[in-house]
């Protein structure tokens, strides 16, 4: 199978590697000191499910160095969603479909006014990872996971020979049948675990072991809960007390991608995540406090560190 990875980070970088090793033809798309390390010395994966060196490697500056794919896995910032999707238009028309493992929920509708809206899967990728240095993708905890299907409900050509490339590489992957529940499930985990991170410069375990700052974490998470259940995306109530459940089992050492990029002076997703929390409860008549005070509170870092 012919598969792109547009931004081969934590998510992209350590799924595209795990293909290309079980012999997935993978051209990756990168950028910057992270592009000239991979063109220097391939990709390297430093995992708790087994290390990795792929070297040598196919890797581009630009998508339309690509001559055709079949599958194209979109893991690019959301700030980028536009641009990366237009550089993917050839590739698509060719008949590529994009496979996109963008956190929040909003990703599918931004990239389908780009490409056309059936030319997009959703899914929604499980794994606590980052770049520590260029050219090396870093895994913590036991779960790296890949869900993702049609809004149908049912499986597709499409969707069935991506999951059978994820399958013969040794990756968790699912096939949704209630994709919408499915992203707001880890929305419901992820706007919350990455907004305390950040706000808290640091891991889990701290804001987990400290009860202020357990009891907004839990706070974040009901929100979301109820802004689901009101936009009736598929979750229901008990998922608020089972999402606190499942975030208590994770890696004390996990930090959200939102803050290593925070610590590192990148660009952060904040108005993907908390901002879109508060924006879409302020329009739908749900309260959320604790996201609107988040996403306020990191406003200033939005496009990096900001100058004094």
């Amino acid at each position: 199978m012919k598969i792109t990875v547009m931004g081969p980070g934590g998510v992209g970088g350590y799924f595209g590697a795990r293909l290309a090793a079980a012999g997935s033809d993978v051209t990756f798309v990168a950028r910057g000191a992270h592009l000239a390390a991979m063109q220097a010395g391939g990709l390297r994966l430093d995992s708790a499910f087994g290390n990795l060196h792929i070297n040598p490697i196919k890797v581009v500056a630009d998508a339309r160095e690509i001559a055709a794919a079949d599958a194209i896995i979109f893991a690019v910032k959301m700030r980028d969603t536009e641009s990366a999707a237009a550089s993917l238009a050839p590739l698509v028309a060719k008949g590529a479909a994009i496979f996109t493992f963008q956190n929040g929920v909003e990703s599918a509708e931004r990239i389908g006014k780009v490409v056309g809206a059936g030319r997009v899967v959703e899914g929604a990728a499980r794994i606590a990872s980052n770049i520590p240095e260029p050219g090396v993708i870093k895994q913590i905890g036991k779960f790296a996971t890949l869900e993702f299907g049609e809004r149908d409900g049912k499986p597709s050509a499409r969707t069935t020979a991506f999951h059978s490339a994820c399958v013969a590489a040794g990756i968790n992957a699912t096939l949704s049948d209630d994709i919408s529940r499915t992203l707001w499930l880890k929305f419901s985990m992820l706007a919350p675990v990455s907004g305390m991170t950040a706000l808290t410069r640091g891991p889990l375990g701290p804001i987990r072991n400290t009860p202020q700052s357990y009891a907004l974490l839990k706070a974040a998470i009901e929100e979301v809960v109820a802004l689901g259940i009101a936009l009736k995306t598929g979750l229901e109530p008990d998922d608020a007390a089972k999402g606190i459940k499942l975030i208590d089992g994770l890696p004390s050492e996990m930090m959200a991608s939102m803050c290593h990029d925070l610590l590192a002076g990148k660009p952060i997703e904040v108005a993907g995540l908390s901002g879109a929390v508060a924006r879409l409860a302020e329009a739908n008549g749900v309260a959320a406090p604790t996201h609107k005070f988040m996403a306020a509170a990191l406003a200033p870092f939005i496009d990096g560190k900001p100058k004094v």
